[in-house]
């Protein structure tokens, strides 16, 4: 047993890697989800939500492995592309096809077009 323990830890040591960064490198972040946890991130759900998201610049070193980051991530919409309206059994939802910037036109999403109002007020007047 302690054999096999060894040979175990052996494989599991060429995989790890020591990374150590500085003040003001930039770092991706891991979000994936665990498993039956479904999170809406960055306007995808499950398996189409993003893996990595970035990049971070780092602020300061907290401990060894620990790091602070600027985490603001900073979403402004384009402009609006396209419009429908969802038709549910009592009630019609208005969507609008957004981009958004630093995005590709393929990446553009459907958003309410309510919740687009209270927070774009004006491109709706």
């Amino acid at each position: 047993m302690i054999t096999s323990q060894r040979r175990l830890k052996s494989y599991a040591n060429l995989k790890c890697r020591h990374v150590k960064f500085e003040v003001s490198d930039h770092v991706y972040l891991c979000v994936i989800p665990q498993k039956g946890i479904s999170v809406k991130r960055h306007g995808k759900k499950g398996k189409l939500s993003p893996r990595y998201v970035g990049p971070f610049e780092i602020l300061d070193r907290v401990g060894s492995v620990a790091y602070k980051e600027d985490l603001s991530f900073d979403e402004s919409l384009v402009k609006i592309l396209d419009r429908k309206d969802k038709v549910l059994r009592n009630k019609i939802i208005s969507l609008v096809k957004v981009l958004w910037r630093n995005n590709a036109v393929e990446e553009a999403t459907w958003e309410l077009e309510s919740d687009l109002q209270w927070q774009y007020p004006e491109l709706f007047e």
